[in-house]
């Protein structure tokens, strides 16, 4: 099939590689205009990006697509997989088969930008990808096809997302093959279960240590790669990458460190502690650090008694 794909993100590149290795025709990549970098010094393009220009594929950054963009393509179907724009109704009429997108829930469980965080975060069991046939809604289209995946205790927004994306690829390849077999089976949404994923803010990052210790470990886990937990210890802004709940008995308040051994930080919750087992702190060569790495070198910063607090 003839094709142009939209997308921006790393989960968005793992489509774009898979439909670049298949017999299908990549016409075009619709990306996002490209952004400063973290330090602002340059503008940074967007992993679809990179990966189209690497495989020689033309690529369009409109701040806003239109139809216009496409005419002169004549796809056959618009594929977006989180492009991170909404799509006006002539775009979605332009392809002869409309447009499809891939989306990282079970829908229409997490509808919006931030369905892998947000699984995690609320403590769900199973999530999964759907492909979609695009309407004028968010993320309301009929559904094409949809594949489930369990949530270990373990995952991260990281690692979920690299199984969700090759489950997707998989999922979106088979459908193309039933576009071409005309052998397409849609399925309406229903409202019944469904919600909102909206985009993980900032702020949202920051702990509240008088939350329970399996949800703080759920937000450290859903938060990384980005934008990262974090906390206060004193003026210090420490990031903290890695976690792992605890039952264990305190008598301190919330936020404050118990010991510090070959496990971790171990820091007071509602409920126990949460052992932070990798943080970053704002001073030297900024670099992560493991439980062993701060027995030797930072114990000073992070003793026994001192308390994470919360800045507004």
């Amino acid at each position: 099939m003839n094709i142009v794909f939209a997308g921006t993100p790393d989960f968005a590149a793992a489509h774009l590689n898979g439909l670049i290795q298949s017999p299908h025709q990549v016409l075009a990549v619709v990306t996002q205009p490209d952004k400063p970098g973290k330090r602002g010094r340059r503008l940074v393009p967007s992993d679809v990006k990179r990966l189209a220009v690497d495989s020689g594929l033309p690529v369009l950054q409109p701040t806003r697509l239109t139809s216009s963009d496409l005419a002169d393509f004549h796809p056959e179907l618009l594929i977006v997989v989180a492009f991170g724009q909404i799509l006006d109704k002539d775009v979605l009429e332009l392809p002869s088969h409309g447009c499809i997108n891939v989306h990282a829930s079970l829908l229409p469980r997490w509808r919006g930008a931030a369905p892998i965080q947000r699984a995690l975060w609320a403590g769900d069991r199973e999530t999964g990808v759907c492909v979609m046939q695009m309407d004028e809604g968010l993320d309301t289209g009929d559904v094409l096809s949809r594949k489930q995946i369990n949530i270990n205790d373990t995952d991260t927004a990281g690692s979920l997302t690299t199984r969700l994306a090759e489950a997707g690829t998989e999922q979106l390849l088979g459908i193309l093959t039933q576009f071409e077999q005309n052998t397409v089976s849609a399925t309406p949404q229903t409202t019944e279960g469904a919600t909102y994923a909206k985009k993980i803010t900032k702020q949202e990052a920051q702990i509240s240590w008088n939350a329970d210790s399996h949800k703080i470990d759920r937000q450290v886990r859903a938060l990384n790669p980005d934008p990262i937990a974090y906390s206060f210890l004193g003026d210090l802004r420490i990031k903290i990458w890695g976690s792992l709940p605890s039952q264990a008995n305190h008598h301190e308040s919330p936020g404050t460190i118990t010991k510090v051994d070959e496990k971790g930080i171990h820091v007071a919750t509602q409920d126990g502690c949460v052992i932070l087992t990798r943080v970053q702190l704002p001073i030297g060569k900024g670099a992560v650090l493991s439980a062993r790495d701060i027995l030797n070198s930072r114990q000073e910063l992070l003793a026994p008694g001192l308390k994470f607090e919360a800045h507004a």
